[in-house]
């Protein structure tokens, strides 16, 4: 169960984003949260496009306590900022790449691919598939969360695409 204060932040961020053009998903704990997954929230992550990161920060820009620009780190690049709303943190993260093995990145993430909608307190929030997290948080490394994943999928009978050999 989500705690009734992220749902509120949620809903000032679906409140100016739902009229809007800007592709975006909420990812990370809380989508793993909106989808059923019993895990801790401790902040809000949105995933969108480029011009949606910059988008948003405008939509939302008296919350802005990072502005969005270009970042990289050793596996995963994107345009990221961070908001400050009800003292809850919310990172912004447009046209996320992640490294391959080859030390190429990979073309940036077709949310549309991966979008879910999932209908909480009259709103429909779009988080990304527990499918594509799974294998997302495998192609950074992030091994535990990447089991926790499949763990749930599998006892929950979600999927038959999560390969049990990683």
């Amino acid at each position: 169960m989500v705690e009734l204060a992220y749902i509120e932040v949620l809903r000032k961020i679906y409140t100016r984003l739902k009229d809007s053009d800007v592709n975006w998903a909420v990812t990370g704990s809380l989508g793993f949260a909106l989808q059923g997954v019993p895990v801790t929230v401790h902040d809000i992550d949105i995933q969108t496009d480029k011009s949606g990161a910059y988008k948003i920060e405008d939509l939302l820009s008296e919350f802005v306590i990072s502005k969005v620009t270009f970042s990289s780190a050793e596996k995963i690049r994107s345009h990221f900022g961070k908001l400050m709303i009800d003292e809850i943190k919310v990172e912004i993260m447009g046209d996320i790449q992640k490294r391959c093995e080859d030390g190429s990145w990979e073309e940036p993430v077709d949310l549309s691919k991966y979008k879910r909608v999932v209908e909480i307190q009259g709103m429909k929030i779009p988080v990304l598939s527990l499918e594509y997290e799974y294998q997302a948080y495998l192609r950074l490394g992030r091994v535990d969360k990447a089991e926790m994943l499949r763990e749930y999928l599998q006892s929950s009978h979600k999927t038959e695409t999560v390969d049990n050999t990683s």
